[in-house]
């Protein structure tokens, strides 16, 4: 992983407010101007997912870090052996909810994607609408070739119409108009084309079952 410091908070918020990514944030939490506690409530609303470690030699806000998501709360003095494991373990965490990710910009930063949880994908000019399995909706930009490509090795998406990617997890029924997802959305098949996505889908199904990396 690169590493990257920060001289203040002020610079660190700007930088994920124009869409750097993290996967691992040490913050403390007697900073210049701001304590660390409100510069990770700020950081939360860009970013969900890092993880973020308090290194201090405050105790008072041990309980409040929780609020924010913290993923540890470290006091100083800080044991090397101590420091090392946790770092080990949240490495190795990063590492494996990572291999099934893939990152796309969108609005107020860049978000990853965990492809089990990708039900669909449409575009629409050059927006990419990315329909999630708790019902969100992220969008994009891009095409849908480019898309296809970042997922190419994945074997559970098909690519029924020039507008769409599904998941095939997510397949419900195909019918000669069009293919209904689990959450009930109609995906249209271009005329012809349904014996040809039927007989890909029941080779997917009893054939090339991916298994997703763990």
């Amino acid at each position: 992983m690169d590493r990257m410091e920060f001289q203040s908070p002020l610079d660190l918020l700007a930088e994920i407010e124009k869409g750097i990514y993290l996967d691992i944030l040490l913050l403390d939490v007697v900073m210049p101007g701001e304590n660390g506690i409100s510069v990770a409530r700020e950081i939360r609303q860009h970013d969900t997912r890092v993880k973020i470690i308090f290194l201090t030699s405050s105790s008072e806000f041990a309980v409040e870090s929780y609020t924010v998501g913290a993923y540890f709360y470290l006091m100083k003095p800080i044991c090397e052996g101590d420091f090392f494991r946790m770092m080990d373990s949240v490495i190795s965490e990063c590492e494996k909810a990572h291999k099934n990710d893939f990152v796309v910009p969108c609005k107020g930063g860049v978000t990853r994607i965990n492809v089990e949880k990708l039900v669909y994908c449409e575009v629409m000019g050059r927006t990419l609408l990315f329909y999630l399995e708790n019902g969100e909706i992220l969008e994009s930009t891009g095409s849908m070739d480019e898309l296809c490509g970042k997922l190419a090795q994945y074997e559970n998406f098909l690519r029924p119409h020039r507008s769409f990617l599904v998941n095939m997890e997510y397949i419900q029924t195909i019918s000669y108009k069009a293919i209904t997802m689990d959450n009930l959305a109609k995906i249209p098949i271009p005329h012809g084309k349904c014996s040809e996505i039927k007989n890909l889908y029941l080779e997917y199904v009893f054939h090339r079952k991916p298994v997703f990396n763990s």
